[in-house]
């Protein structure tokens, strides 16, 4: 994945996906928090989804 943002959409979603990351890191720990990680894991995929067609816009726009 590049951390080099092309819109400020991109940066927005590179930073929710970190931010959601970083939970997940936090939460491999804690005990009975499979089903919470997994919420946060399929908002991730969502959000990589985002991130996919907007970058797919900007390869099209140019």
């Amino acid at each position: 994945m590049s951390y080099e943002p092309g819109t400020l959409d991109c940066r927005l979603l590179i930073d929710a996906k970190h931010h959601l990351e970083h939970a997940l890191a936090s939460l491999s720990s804690l005990p009975q928090s499979d089903h919470i990680q997994r919420q946060l894991r399929a908002v991730h995929q969502q959000l990589e989804g985002m991130h996919d067609l907007k970058r797919a816009l900007q390869v099209d726009d140019h």
